[in-house]
């Protein structure tokens, strides 16, 4: 599976779902199950590399914008990476090469609806484990350790996250 395959299981799954992560989670299951093995490995490989460059303060930052200071916690801030892969390539791509910028990505954002793509990162081990009836092996993808990249973002300043993400925190933020 090459990148353009990838974004497109990703975006015909989104479009299926109608924006629902939940329900994009369930189709990207359904449709990786109908591929081999080994693809849904180059699959996973795929989303775990986007998942780890998203790894950014700034792109941090704005899930603590978005999402009223809940994406500033770790599990909150996994499950946004995830989410935003979960948008398709000009969202991710965007956001992740100037996270201010989803200010214009986004046509909209509902904090309680939107940001939470944690079912998305589970997607590809669920069907390989269908498949193969086994864990999903090592992927060979290196995990980044420690701090974000890029400057350190103090995610409970609000005049922080304004300063840095004004776009983004015209638009959505609680300020």
């Amino acid at each position: 599976m090459d990148e353009t395959e990838f974004w497109e299981i990703i975006d015909a799954t989104r479009e299926d779902a109608e924006g629902d992560s939940e329900e994009q989670a369930d189709l990207l299951v359904e449709r990786l199950t109908r591929l081999d093995p080994d693809t849904v490995l180059d699959y996973a490989r795929h989303f775990e590399a986007r998942f780890n460059r998203a790894y950014h303060w700034d792109v941090w930052g704005a899930a603590a914008v978005l999402l009223d200071g809940a994406g500033a916690g770790e599990e909150g801030f996994d499950a946004f990476r995830c989410w935003l892969i979960g948008q398709g390539r000009e969202v991710y791509e965007g956001g992740v090469a100037d996270p201010d910028g989803l200010a214009e990505l986004l046509a909209e954002f509902d904090p309680e609806l939107d940001g939470d793509g944690e079912e998305l990162g589970f997607a590809a081990d669920e069907a390989y484990e269908t498949l193969t009836g086994t864990e999903t092996p090592e992927l060979g993808i290196v995990m980044p350790d420690g701090e974000p990249e890029g400057a350190p973002l103090d995610l409970a300043d609000e005049a922080a996250l304004a300063a840095r993400l004004p776009r983004l925190w015209e638009r959505f933020g609680t300020g």
